[in-house]
């Protein structure tokens, strides 16, 4: 065969490979093939700049439409992890994932394919302290932030974004200039699942549909390292979509998304909390 030949016949299957669908690309990058009964995502929200969302901490939240809903995880990954990922792929939905830096260290493979399957994936602090990086001294609370998005960047092979929950939504003006300075956004929830407690599946899963019904929207926050919640996702998925909820995606991107202001007479549940007087249903820090 000549020298032109065999560059005609390169360039042919280089062409034939990139349009093989996922699944016959490899086993790595195999979506399932989902059918229209499938939730799926109905948009993708880029998120650039340093916002501060969520309105169980902060004032404002991500502009979000009536009945659109953003999936987050936090704490994994975890062994469960696999069985919420699987959950997600059945219905070809994103969300976004929140690992702490020493869980992504010990477990890279899972943190890989939360990337592979199209998830975002951002940093919960190295270690998640008990005391939250609020009741550390400024120098360790900020050495848990970097290295704990150090840790998820490794792990995932650069492929991470700079999105950061602060474990126990505890944060400080000054780990909050921190962020701002190193264009991290900083997520809060609007929602909790409070999976922090142990319940049933269906339990977990009335809970989680009375409280979205209520609000209509809104960032929700689930742990992927419990598994009444990995064994609660299909139904919730489920029910999503029977109920005419929609998923927004988030993704890393250059500008800072729209907000919607917090309603009047808000005021921030975390707040509450570290004064000693937070809501009963409010996440401990050792659980969340």
């Amino acid at each position: 065969m000549t020298v032109k030949k065999r560059l005609i016949c390169g360039v042919l299957l280089s062409l034939a490979l990139s349009r093989l669908s996922p699944a016959q690309a490899g086993p790595e990058s195999r979506p399932p093939s989902c059918g229209p009964d499938a939730l799926g995502v109905s948009r993708t929200l880029e998120i650039g700049g340093a916002p501060q969302v969520g309105l169980k901490t902060y004032p404002q939240t991500l502009a979000l439409e009536d009945h659109e809903v953003v999936l987050t995880f936090d704490d994994g990954p975890a062994p469960t992890t696999r069985k919420v990922l699987d959950a997600l792929a059945a219905q070809c939905v994103k969300a976004t994932f929140f690992l702490i830096g020493r869980n992504a260290e010990a477990m890279p493979e899972l943190a890989r394919r939360e990337i592979a399957e199209g998830h975002s994936v951002g940093s919960h602090s190295w270690s998640h302290p008990a005391k939250s990086l609020r009741g550390l001294d400024l120098a360790a609370g900020l050495a848990e932030m970097e290295r704990g998005d150090r840790a998820v960047q490794t792990a995932t092979g650069g492929k991470a974004s700079h999105f950061l929950r602060f474990p126990g939504f505890g944060d400080s003006p000054a780990l909050l200039e921190a962020a701002r300075q190193r264009q991290m956004p900083v997520f809060g929830a609007d929602l909790w699942a409070s999976d922090w407690n142990k319940m049933t599946p269906e339990r977990e899963l009335d809970l989680v549909m009375t409280r979205l019904r209520k609000a209509g929207r809104g960032i929700l926050l689930l742990h992927d390292i419990k598994g009444q919640t990995a064994d609660m996702l299909p139904a919730l998925l489920r029910t999503l979509k029977a109920e005419g909820f929609r998923i927004v995606h988030l993704a890393p991107g250059a500008k800072a998304p729209e907000l919607r202001p917090a309603p009047a007479g808000w005021s921030s549940e975390t707040e509450a909390f570290y004064r000693g007087k937070a809501q009963p249903q409010h996440p401990s820090l050792s659980a969340n």
